[in-house]
């Protein structure tokens, strides 16, 4: 419209500028100045003429091309591109967008639980032409991302429990949407990035049975411990008991009684040897041994 526009007063300065001057060049001297006011309109309305063949697009951005209802598949990239003056066109951004949802979703076992989850996407460059053509008004995030998200959500959640999604499954259940999430708006030109799950909120009752039931784990854990170190030290116990046995078995049979005689008579015969020895009194029996008393 304003290339049309921009024509028709460039058109019309020109005429003016053309019978202004004629009017001068008889002398004419009132219209000089209608010479240079449309010399200066149809300079400008020409050069704004001259814009609008062209068109920039923003960096993270692609352009589409609507020229009276007929579509160019052909994209225009970020940056200064050449256009038909009388087409429109429709800038998409292509830059990665977050989307982020607060339901109540069902599990397996139909407990309500409470899921805070995001969707990073982002339009394909190839796809926005095709958008356009598709899409009322090209709001694919309202008609196709959203809808498509929330059912997705609901749908893999129901097939989780709810304890699992106390600790380790959360990260295959936010997988398990980004894929299923993927393969349904990939086909309509959105390309999924991730989907992050940002929180569960797990019903009361369940909370605190699931953080019972991991006390008690780890007391069976720790019980379990304790019984293992106790058995180990029976053992322990065991072993030093039958090793003190099996000396006092050995030494028991390596006695004899020539040999307790012979170490007597060893014994005997330091004592006799002492300076301190006074007395020596005489034990009783076929063979007992003198013992020797200092009488200080």
């Amino acid at each position: 419209m304003i290339f049309i526009l921009s024509l028709v007063i460039t058109f019309l300065a020109i005429v003016i500028w053309r019978i202004a001057r004629r009017k001068v060049q008889e002398n004419l001297v009132t219209y000089r100045s209608v010479v240079t006011v449309s010399v200066l309109a149809a300079g400008v309305f020409g050069v704004l003429a001259s814009l609008q063949c062209f068109t920039q697009i923003p960096a993270g951005h692609v352009g589409v091309v609507d020229f009276f209802g007929v579509v160019s598949d052909r994209t225009l990239r970020a940056g200064i591109n050449p256009v038909n003056p009388l087409a429109h066109v429709v800038k998409y951004s292509i830059q990665t967008q977050e989307h982020k949802e607060t339901m109540e979703v069902l599990s397996r076992e139909g407990l309500t639980i409470g899921l805070e989850v995001s969707a990073l996407y982002r339009l394909n460059p190839d796809s926005a032409a095709s958008v356009y053509k598709t899409v009322a008004g090209g709001d694919y995030e309202t008609i196709i991302l959203i809808p498509q998200f929330r059912s997705i959500c609901r749908a893999v959640t129901a097939s989780f429990q709810a304890s699992a999604l106390y600790s380790t499954e959360r990260e295959r259940l936010g997988a398990t949407i980004q894929e299923e999430l993927a393969k349904t708006v990939a086909p309509r030109g959105v390309t999924i990035e991730n989907t992050p799950i940002r929180n569960v909120a797990l019903p009361t009752q369940l909370t605190e049975a699931i953080e019972q039931k991991q006390r008690a784990d780890q007391e069976s854990q720790r019980m379990e411990f304790i019984l293992t170190k106790e058995k180990q030290e029976a053992d322990r116990k065991r072993i030093e008991a039958k090793g003190i046995a099996d000396f006092q078995a050995i030494v028991a049979a390596g006695i004899s009684e020539q040999l307790l005689r012979w170490k007597g008579i060893e014994a005997t015969e330091k004592l006799a040897s002492s300076t301190n020895t006074k007395v020596i009194i005489v034990g009783a029996g076929k063979d007992g041994l003198p013992i020797i008393l200092d009488t200080k």
